[in-house]
């Protein structure tokens, strides 16, 4: 059982971020796909099995389980191509059920998920101020045009708009804090972004929850920021439309993600990359 590692939503030859890949006739044991995670190192491996024409996935970072992984999905969506040709594959998480799919452009493999349905809500002004504080960050530093959100999109993520371009690429917060802080209020990861054009952002995603510090590209809080956004009909987008995130650039890691949203409050998004074999 040797582990597939790919990066999804990488730019040409550099970039994205890292998963692993499992694909096996059976789910291993839980405590078998946490050791295979945890010695990869990646933030999220997803794991495999097919299940009629369905198949069984569960995501592991490090230090546990994850519900729902996004950049796991597009590397999982790719290596399904590559194993069974391009298409479309049906997937029944812990949770939910979603689907990827995966498709060549120019040589090289694209997947694109279909995420679970999306919510959002103001965030509490004592987990706003909270993240503030392990962000070193103060009020003036947020854009007023998107208050904080908590978002979901399979999974919950917190989101801070910052007004300054600077001050994104300065994110640093205590490792452990963080850590205690997402577990209290349920966060996966917590998005600062920063917006570049109405239809671009850029992003940086604290993951302290999954054992990393940082990941390069989140596919997740990608969707959650749609759904959020459609419901703050942002840039019209209740009309549905398409918004592009770079993610990683600051860890050297540059990553592109593409989002469409339908407009309908709630519904699925889907988001897609490139990816690229490690």
């Amino acid at each position: 059982m040797t582990p597939i590692r790919i990066s999804s939503f990488s730019q040409g030859d550099t970039g994205g971020n890292p998963a692993g890949v499992v694909i096996t006739d059976t789910l291993p044991p839980a405590s078998e796909m946490q050791e295979i995670a945890a010695d990869l190192g990646y933030s999220e491996t997803a794991f495999a099995a097919p299940d009629g024409d369905r198949w069984r996935v569960r995501y592991y970072a490090p230090v546990g389980e994850v519900a729902f992984c996004g950049h796991a999905t597009i590397a999982l969506g790719a290596a399904l191509g590559a194993q069974e040709g391009a298409g479309r594959f049906d997937l029944d998480l812990r949770d939910d059920q979603i689907s990827v799919e995966a498709m060549q452009r120019d040589g090289r493999w694209h997947a694109a998920l279909q995420s679970p349905q999306t919510w959002s809500e103001p965030m509490a002004d004592d987990l706003l101020y909270a993240l503030l504080d392990a962000f070193d960050l103060s009020e003036d530093d947020l854009d007023p045009a998107l208050r904080p959100t908590l978002a979901f999109g399979g999974v919950r993520h917190g989101i801070l708009t910052l007004k300054d371009r600077t001050r994104l690429a300065q994110m640093a917060y205590p490792f452990e804090s963080m850590r205690q802080l997402m577990a209290l209020h349920d966060l996966v990861t917590v998005s600062l972004i920063y917006i570049d054009t109405p239809r671009a952002f850029v992003a940086r995603n604290a993951f302290a929850s999954g054992g990393v510090v940082e990941d390069p590209a989140t596919g997740a809080a990608a969707a959650a920021l749609a759904g959020a956004l459609v419901d703050a009909d942002w840039n019209g987008l209740r009309a549905g439309g398409t918004f592009t995130i770079a993610q990683g650039e600051d860890m050297g890691m540059p990553s592109s993600l593409t989002v469409e949203a339908t407009g309908k409050p709630g519904a699925s998004v889907r988001v897609s990359g490139a990816v690229r074999r490690m």
